[in-house]
């Protein structure tokens, strides 16, 4: 941990500040989400459908606005953005704890969704622009932070909910606002070097539209697609298959909790040491489908326990239970470790260092349509296989998406679709000395 600090702050003054601020933001947040739908249905009395509203509303918000806060942050800078975001969910976590009516409910979910769209594009933005050449190590870095948060938030979240709901929003609320008032102080103003004056711009359909019309960037988001619905099973068909085996007892909910130590603790320990690795010995695009791949193959564990015979009870079940999903968030956790850092800097690259931000918005936006469809397919994937009596149905779909995945990036990657707008225009003679791919 040292070491990753160490590394941390040989990066400029507002690299570090985001990397906390992440890791802020992402413990202010699940410090409270995970406790939001007992609130909603134990203490308030909302039925599953109404809790199922509130939080869908939060969810949607955020990825159906992705795209205009990226384009916002790329029109008036990234800092203005950063620090709405962070404003308006010092309100929305405020409001969930102190209003009870289904109307206050659901406008203060749609504040904390929106603010995610606001400040996400344009923190990946900022950290892009100002680590320079260093992006990769950078967002490696990112991502260390990044999980720490929602590896500690909960536990904090679940002290404070143990004392009260209400006290555990208010802190929450006042963690992002404690962030506010640190960002206006101390954040640079930025925006990306090949932005132009807000005066200057076109309007922002005519941005949407150049960024629609840049097929490599849409072809790589579509092919990440599944990096993002694999990694989703840690929160989806991971704890779902812990419990089928396990129960809903002690050991179940010991077991589920371990699945999120695994994949943070994991990425906390390693995840700059697997990129140091990868930078040395192979191209992005390989890396990338490298990652993919080993995403697909963390529910080889699982395909091979279906079969093997489930005890009815005792160490056996417990094994069985345990061991396998973990062994998967551990194998997701590191296909994650290998393909984020990559992700990150390749949309930059294929963004032409122009409107960062808002191709990270599209790209979110595109990635949360696919999250929400694939966990609607891997949903009915799970209740197909038990009601058929083939539990290896979904895990087989599981590791064949990361494969086709893992193959259609690497396509990109062979046929030069991942390089810049300007290497794929001008291309280096054919004299030039070849890179290792």
């Amino acid at each position: 941990m040292k070491s990753t600090i160490a590394q941390a702050r040989s990066y400029p003054a507002s690299v570090q500040l985001l990397m906390v601020n992440q890791f802020t933001i992402n413990l202010g947040f699940y410090m409270l989400m995970p406790y939001l739908a007992a609130h909603l249905a134990g203490t308030l009395g909302l039925a599953g459908w109404l809790v199922g509203l509130v939080l869908g509303v939060r969810n949607f918000s955020q990825q159906g606005m992705f795209l205009v806060g990226g384009a916002l942050a790329d029109r008036f800078g990234y800092k203005p953005l950063i620090v709405a975001g962070c404003i308006l969910r010092t309100a929305g976590f405020a409001a969930l704890g102190l209003v009870d009516s289904l109307s206050a409910l659901l406008a203060a979910s749609a504040a904390t969704g929106l603010a995610g769209a606001l400040f996400n594009p344009a923190v990946r933005a900022y950290l892009a622009t100002d680590a320079g050449d260093r992006r990769v190590e950078a967002f490696a870095l990112f991502n260390v932070f990044y999980q720490a948060g929602i590896l500690m938030g909960p536990l904090a979240g679940m002290v404070l909910t143990g004392v009260d709901f209400r006290v555990t929003c208010l802190v929450a609320a006042g963690i992002f606002a404690l962030l506010s008032v640190v960002q206006i102080r101390a954040l640079p103003a930025r925006r990306g070097e090949a932005t132009q004056e807000p005066d200057e711009q076109h309007g922002l359909r005519t941005q949407w539209r150049g960024i629609l019309a840049n097929r490599p960037f849409l072809l790589f988001s579509a092919a990440m697609i599944g990096s993002y619905v694999l990694s989703f099973q840690v929160y989806l068909a991971l704890p779902l298959e812990v419990r089928r085996l396990g129960g809903d007892g002690t050991f179940g909910t010991a077991a589920v909790a371990a699945l999120f130590a695994v994949s943070g603790l994991s990425t906390i320990a390693f995840q700059t040491r697997v990129t140091a690795w990868c930078e040395a010995r192979v191209a992005p695009g390989r890396a990338l489908g490298w990652g993919l791949v080993t995403m697909g193959a963390a529910f080889l564990p699982l395909l091979l326990a279906t079969a093997a015979p489930v005890p009815h009870d005792g160490p056996g079940l417990w094994l069985l239970a345990a061991v396998p999903p973990a062994l998967a968030a551990l194998l997701l956790a590191l296909g994650t470790m290998i393909a984020y850092p990559f992700e990150m800097d390749t949309i930059v690259r294929l963004s032409g260092n122009r409107l960062v931000a808002t191709h990270y918005g599209l790209y979110n936006t595109i990635c949360g349509i696919g999250i929400t469809l694939g966990n609607l397919l891997t949903g009915a994937a799970l209740d197909a296989a038990r009601a058929a009596g083939i539990p290896a149905l979904p895990w087989a779909a599981l590791l064949a998406l990361g494969l086709a995945c893992g193959a259609a990036v690497y396509g990109l990657h062979r046929t030069g679709r991942l390089d810049s707008p300007q290497s794929r225009t001008h291309p280096e003679p054919r004299n030039a000395k070849a890179t290792t791919t």
